[in-house]
């Protein structure tokens, strides 16, 4: 047991390190390449906090451990909205003003209830996962079109600050570093987790949803607060809604095109109407109706922390 915990935090620690420098050089391979740097902000420093996930998800399909990939994608998605914003909105109250940001929110709901309507039927078949994933392309595009029309700095790409230039071999190795220690954490990471569950007796989807989702949160966690602090609050929220989009999208659809089938008991009436749930209410929180700027304040961000804690007890009591 000691072993495999000291697998797991190695593994966190080196999946948030890995995930630095694999976008750091990824964005400057890119750039000397002649991305533009909308490209580069919307998509390797977009998914950058979601490297986590996606890594361990994909690492964890292919050792044969879907639920716990599956249950990483959904616990993420409620520890971000829960814990992630929540404790942010306590530290600062969170000003959201961008109307960037207010299409980027209703985009998230669809891309979620579409994920539901496909896993409706208990199964995460090789097609809905493929489906996810092209889902997840379209969203891409989309924003880079929409961005790219804008002509104020409303563009989440615009507000991210894109990692420093540097020469083209510095940045592959900078780019295959990162990658390599993404794979390794990742791997730690999954065999840790597996190996508790088993001495514990609970099921890959518990892990994921508990002790691994909140490892590969706090990316998110450090830079919304960061950001927060800072005075950048769209970036902090907008961080959080990014990064869900990968989750729901790219984290779920790679168990369904690598491991497919059933899905763990109480993904489609637990965990997933939860997620949905406390993304509606981060909708009515953030959204202003009237075109003005809304406050997430500290009540709704005691709610948010509140009902994620309840969540983890809920976890807790019902192995």
């Amino acid at each position: 047991m000691l072993i495999a915990t000291l697998a797991i935090v190695a593994g966190f620690f080196l999946l948030i390190w890995g995930a630095d420098h694999f976008v750091e050089g990824a964005a400057a391979l890119a750039r000397n390449l002649g991305v533009p740097p909308l490209i580069v902000g919307l998509t390797i420093v977009g998914m950058g906090t979601s490297a986590p996930e996606l890594l361990v998800s994909g690492m964890a399909a292919a050792q044969g451990n879907a639920g716990l990939g599956i249950g990483n994608a959904i616990g993420s998605n409620i520890t971000n909205i829960g814990l992630v914003l929540g404790a942010t909105a306590l530290i600062v109250p969170l000003r959201v003003n961008s109307r960037l940001l207010r299409k980027e929110m209703p985009v998230l709901l669809l891309a979620m209830f579409f994920a539901w309507l496909l896993l409706a039927d208990g199964h995460l078949q090789r097609l809905e996962g493929v489906l996810l994933l092209l889902a997840l392309a379209a969203v891409l595009v989309w924003m880079a079109f929409t961005a790219r029309r804008a002509a104020t700095r409303e563009p989440l790409a615009n507000e991210l600050e894109l990692p420093p230039s540097m020469p083209t071999q510095r940045a592959a190795g900078t780019f295959l570093i990162g990658l390599i220690v993404l794979l390794g954490g990742s791997k730690a990471l999954v065999w840790g987790a597996v190996d508790i569950a088993h001495r514990l007796g609970v099921s890959d989807l518990v892990i994921g949803l508990t002790i691994v989702a909140f490892g590969t949160s706090l990316p998110e966690l450090a830079a919304s607060i960061v950001s927060a602090r800072k005075g950048e609050p769209d970036i902090a929220v907008g961080n959080v809604i990014g990064s869900n989009l990968f989750n729901v999208l790219g984290v779920l659809g790679l168990p369904g095109l690598i491991a497919p089938g059933r899905l763990p008991h109480g993904v489609v009436d637990r965990d997933f109407p939860l997620m949905v749930g406390m993304t509606l209410l981060l909708f009515l929180f953030a959204f202003s109706f009237r075109g003005k700027e809304r406050i997430i304040n500290r009540l709704e961000g005691g709610i948010l922390l509140a009902l994620f804690l309840g969540y983890e007890i809920w976890i807790y009591f019902s192995l």
